[in-house]
């Protein structure tokens, strides 16, 4: 994210937060970005479309209005609509997370981004989420898991710029690095 939509985020993401803490709906509207966030990484023609300056807004509109549904949450349907109205909806993805950000903060909640060779259990991730809170000392630990074959096994976890290798491809790397200095 450039600095330049960083500094245009920063207040819609702030005044999300604002609207939810007031509505005491923090947990809800983060659920609902977190929702967004990925159907947008999963949609590259959603992510085009909201990204496109000449779509028509009415047509912005009724495909937000689509993707909410009915019972949609009040506060960020109305967000959202105003995103539109202020030609700012393709800055929604990084509002979105910035205002997932803000909320970690909130809550002292740490993000790591846990990529392994398979999919986790559900066990593996509580061991994850566990080890990642005696690290950082966090209340919560919230995880990004991404799957890749070519770790062999293992797993990388990534906590802000901390990274933590204990994929078997890092061993084999590590390995050829002491083998090559001797």
């Amino acid at each position: 994210m450039s600095i330049a939509t960083s500094e245009v985020a920063a207040p819609y993401a702030q005044a999300l937060l604002s609207i939810a803490k007031s509505k005491d709906s923090v947990d809800e509207l983060s659920q609902i970005a977190a929702d967004l966030l990925d159907l947008i990484a999963e949609s590259a023609g959603l992510s085009d479309f909201l990204e496109n300056p000449i779509a028509n807004t009415d047509a912005k509109r009724g495909v937000l209005n689509q993707i909410l549904g009915d019972d949609a949450n009040a506060q960020m349907k109305n967000f959202l609509m105003l995103l539109v109205d202020k030609g700012r909806i393709y800055l929604v993805r990084p509002i979105l997370q910035q205002f997932q950000a803000q909320v970690r903060e909130l809550k002292q909640t740490v993000l790591a981004e846990v990529i392994s060779a398979i999919e986790l259990s559900d066990e593996q991730k509580e061991t994850v989420r566990q080890k990642v809170k005696g690290m950082t000392k966090a209340n919560a630990v919230e995880l990004e898991t991404k799957v890749d074959p070519d770790l062999i096994g293992g797993v990388i976890i990534q906590i802000g710029s901390q990274v933590l290798d204990a994929s078997i491809r890092g061993q084999l790397r590590r390995i050829g690095l002491q083998l090559g200095a001797s």
